[in-house]
């Protein structure tokens, strides 16, 4: 017989090998070692047999010690009934087929660049963790501007880069945690606490401290600096994949707040409400379910309503409204605000026109619409305004256009040649909510800036409040200064507005002249006028 092969038989309640074939000495099985490990085996198996029905019965068997060690698939036969104490055992050698099976799993289970973990292998030593029922937490580094470097410098230092950062990382861990690379510029790690959440709090900070140093690669010297998130385990009822997710999703809020931050339910809940809420808006604009509201600009020194500012509004397929303050994030997260600005031009418009047919002319009002400043980085304004111009053939002086302060300063020079284009269509452009961020006066010098837009904290209340009034004053004699006009936010009472023309305000907005209202409401205001 070609395959190692033995009887056995039970004496005084424990198997002997009674006799062999030749491939079972060569396979070195009646060593005493081999044997010694196959007897005990056998002893346990052998127990199976007392009143089972099977004659016969298979199972896998590993013989010899950790670096000979061999791979056994084993037969266990009854020679016949009449013998109840003798056996026949045929051995199948599957040692090459383990190895071929060990190795393969490595490789699934490896990253074939730094050698650690990947998000397989990483996920199984998280699933190891769970079932010893110890207290453990994952932590995720993400390496920053990582793609702007392996853009600039090539894949070769970034993979150098990525070796060298695993080797630190992994220097920075104590023996008993474990690390591996689960995304492009990722690493997780994986520790035991032994105490309090504190300590992987205290982990995150040597990690920091072991990325602080400077990276000295072949042909450069790189800064890496990383963005970490925690999620205990603790905390987790589902799988590692999982774990590791909320980690991930840690890191983004890391990104937001500065500073490590750990994964809250709370927080993962309101992600899964704002990604629900960009699903609905995504649909609401393609079905255009959104309309404007208009609230009225006076002319502080007459009273009259010159201009209205287009507010969206959104009341979704189940008569539920939606505050701008929530939607408006959510589509300048999405990009949404990119299609959403667009429509907002087109309605603003579309309504201007209709408001003139309904004059017969004329109607003596200008439209002001705001801009945001992910649509002013994505999009090409000045297209986008020429366009919906030309479709409403309505001049570009009947139109305001307002871009927040910190749209303005953010890219100076770049806003510097659309406020350009804009001004060349005939536009007016405000800067919205003035005085919450950081304008410089030589910004404010040099763009093509019409109206500043006093933001509404410095409005309101400013009857009983010194340093309001002197910041409003300071504000408008700067916009004197500069040539500029200016519009007060959130006048709610007759004598702010008043106070507001005595020191020099032109426009006013607010709740004491009318709340954002539906198109017939507004022309209803236009025609009063008249």
């Amino acid at each position: 017989m070609a395959i190692p092969a033995a009887e056995i038989a039970l004496v005084d309640g424990r198997p002997i090998v009674v006799t062999s074939n030749e491939a079972f000495r060569r396979a070195g099985l009646n060593e005493a070692a081999a044997l010694s490990m196959l007897i005990d085996e056998l002893a346990t198996r052998l127990a199976m047999f007392p009143g089972h029905e099977r004659d016969s019965i298979e199972f896998p068997i590993a013989l010899g010690d950790v670096i000979d060690r061999r791979y056994f698939q084993a037969t266990l036969t009854r020679s016949a009934e009449d013998e109840p104490d003798s056996f026949v055992l045929m051995l199948v050698d599957h040692t090459a087929q383990h190895h071929t099976e060990r190795s393969l799993r490595r490789e699934m289970t490896i990253d074939s660049l730094t050698g650690l973990p990947n998000r397989q292998g990483f996920g199984d030593l998280i699933e190891l963790m769970m079932e010893t029922g110890h207290a453990h937490a994952v932590l995720v580094v993400d390496l920053n501007r990582f793609g702007r470097l392996n853009a600039c410098m090539g894949s070769l230092v970034a993979d150098e880069l990525l070796i060298t950062v695993a080797r630190r990382l992994k220097g920075a861990l104590r023996s008993r945690d474990s690390i591996g690379r689960i995304g492009g510029n990722e690493f997780g790690v994986l520790m035991m606490i032994d105490g309090g959440e504190d300590e992987a709090h205290v982990l995150a900070e040597r990690i920091e401290r072991a990325l602080a140093a400077p990276f000295r690669l072949t042909d450069f010297e790189v800064n890496v600096e990383g963005s970490i998130g925690i999620a205990f385990g603790a905390d987790q009822d589902g799988d590692a994949e999982e774990l590791i997710r909320h980690a991930q999703f840690a890191v983004k809020q890391t990104k937001t707040a500065g500073n490590t931050q750990v994964y809250h339910p709370q927080a993962f809940t309101l992600a899964r409400a704002q990604f629900a809420m960009e699903t609905a808006l995504r649909h609401a604009i393609e079905r255009e379910e959104l309309h404007l509201a208009y609230q009225p600009i006076c002319d502080l020194s007459t009273g009259k309503v010159v201009s209205f500012e287009a507010l969206a509004r959104w009341r979704d397929a189940d008569g539920r409204d939606h505050f701008p303050s929530d939607f408006i994030p959510v589509a300048e997260e999405s990009g949404l605000i990119v299609p959403l600005g667009r429509w907002a031009i087109d309605r603003a418009l579309s309504q201007l026109t209709e408001w003139d047919r309904r004059a017969g002319g004329h109607c003596g009002i200008r439209m002001s619409v705001n801009v945001s400043a992910i649509q002013l980085q994505r999009d090409v304004i000045p297209d986008v305004i020429e366009q919906a111009l030309a479709r409403t053939a309505l001049t570009g002086d009947r139109l305001t256009l307002e871009l927040t302060e910190s749209a303005i300063v953010g890219d100076p020079d770049r806003v510097t040649g659309i406020m350009e284009a804009l001004k060349a269509l005939g536009t007016m452009v405000a800067m919205d909510d003035f005085g919450t961020g950081y304008s410089s006066l030589a910004y404010l010098q040099r763009l093509p800036i019409d109206v500043l837009k006093i933001d509404r904290s410095f409005v309101s209340g400013m009857l009983a409040d010194r340093d309001k009034i002197a910041i409003v004053r300071a504000i408008l004699g700067l916009a004197q200064a500069l040539g500029m006009k200016t519009t007060a936010e959130g006048i709610e009472t007759v004598e702010l507005g008043q106070t507001l023309a005595a020191l020099g305000c032109t426009y006013g907005q607010g709740y004491v002249y009318a709340r954002p209202l539906d198109p017939d409401a507004a022309w209803a205001m236009i025609a009063a006028q008249a």
